[in-house]
């Protein structure tokens, strides 16, 4: 059987854009995609669609070489999945961005996209995506039924294209969701704190390769959970 699964690409944002750090991230995209001035697809249910944060990061791609970058409109009630479904399905390439990780999964669920994605996925589509994006991409996050009260932490199920636990620029405050998700989980499993500015490629046999900088690494054990060495760009973990 052909296997057409390519690999995921998770960035993190964060501070306020260095470029001489991200946009060289985001150009290695394009170009392992073997797409110099792609056509981006971009979702972004995390903010709730927000047209003002759309134009900003489709500027900065039509910086970067993009040919055309087209909103893939999902969370409105009046949303046109129809139109939606076209974008993606004609795009190079699939962006997923930032804002909320459970509020962009949730707006997917009920508008019944999963299915749709995963097949996008499963015929050999590319997608990246940053910060929750990226949380998104990968397989699943914590989320509580009472905010007050860390016993109420759950997992709930993300896309899974990227079949790893990671977080997103939060190495200041040391990753408290990241270690919050693998307590949750069985031993021995693993979790990537992508650092501000850095970026991981996954296969989809969940190896993983650093981007631009050194991905912080965790290990959930009987105890509880232990940082382990970092990841290098040189480097790959699986």
């Amino acid at each position: 059987m052909v296997n057409y699964l390519k690999p995921v690409y998770l960035l993190a944002g964060g501070r306020p854009r260095i470029r001489e750090m991200f946009d060289p991230l985001i150009q290695a995209v394009f170009r392992e995609n073997g797409i110099v001035s792609p056509t981006v697809a971009y979702i972004g249910t995390a903010n709730s669609d927000d047209e003002r944060f759309f134009n900003y990061i489709a500027n900065i791609f039509g910086e970067i070489g993009a040919y055309k970058v087209d909103h893939a409109l999902i969370s409105s009630g009046k949303a046109d999945l129809e139109k939606a479904k076209d974008i993606l399905e004609l795009a190079d390439i699939v962006f997923i961005s930032g804002g909320d990780v459970e509020r962009g999964i949730r707006a997917l669920e009920e508008k019944n996209m999963i299915g749709f994605l995963s097949n996008l996925y499963k015929q050999g589509k590319p997608f990246f995506g940053l910060s929750a994006g990226s949380i998104m991409l990968a397989r699943e996050w914590v989320r509580w039924r009472d905010p007050n009260d860390d016993s109420t932490a759950e997992l709930f199920p993300c896309l899974g294209f990227a079949p790893i636990i990671c977080d997103a620029h939060d190495e200041q405050d040391d990753w408290p969701e990241l270690k919050t998700v693998l307590k949750l989980e069985k031993d021995n499993v693993r979790g990537y704190g992508i650092v501000t500015g850095m970026g991981i490629r996954v296969f989809p046999d969940g190896k993983i390769e650093a981007l631009g900088g050194a991905i912080h690494q965790y290990i959930r054990h009987s105890d509880g959970v232990d940082r382990s060495s970092d990841i290098s760009p040189a480097m790959g973990s699986s």
